[in-house]
């Protein structure tokens, strides 16, 4: 297995004790009622919105860790990066979350500046320009890249687990390792 799956298969099973110190940066954030209630919104099928924001934001922490960049800023914005409060399948909504892929980068932004009256310019760019390439404008920082190929190297697992059967059962064996 590659170092990287390994990493992400461990999101599943993320504990304090086994996380190198990702809920220590996290946990004021993380724990918050706003983030938690993330739980209860479809990401990518199968896989919930607080499942993915961890994947991402440990991913994010381990490899911007591993390059001596800055790991703290990549994981407090990773948890921040989808952050909004409705699902954009909806019915009832569905006209005016059309657009989504292309806007919920902004709905994050506010409600991060909201949640973390003390973040930093640095976590709101990475926050805002996630989804680039499908938005116009990359992140101005390596950590903003991290993160946002972090999220599509999630969302592709993610993918692959709720559409493939055969994915769905190794990934469940991969998992048990952590």
């Amino acid at each position: 297995m590659s170092k990287l799956y390994d990493e992400y298969c461990k999101t599943y099973k993320l504990t304090e004790e086994n996380s190198d110190g990702f809920y220590d940066l996290v946990n004021d954030i993380y724990l918050t009622d706003e983030v938690q209630s993330l739980a209860k919104y479809e990401q990518h099928l199968d896989i919930d919105r607080l499942q993915h924001i961890t994947a991402v934001a440990y991913l994010s922490f381990k490899i911007c860790k591993h390059f001596g960049l800055d790991f703290k800023s990549a994981a407090r914005s990773a948890i921040m990066h989808d952050l909004f409060y409705y699902d954009w399948r909806d019915g009832e909504t569905g006209k005016w979350h059309r657009l989504h892929g292309y806007k919920h980068p902004y709905y994050a932004y506010l409600n991060a500046k909201e949640l973390c009256p003390g973040i930093t310019e640095e976590e709101l760019n990475i926050i805002s320009h996630h989804m680039w390439p499908l938005t116009i404008f990359p992140p101005k920082s390596k950590e903003g890249f991290v993160v946002s190929m972090s999220d599509k190297y999630c969302a592709a697992h993610e993918l692959f687990y709720s559409l493939s059967k055969k994915y769905k059962a190794r990934f469940l064996k991969d998992i048990e390792r952590f």
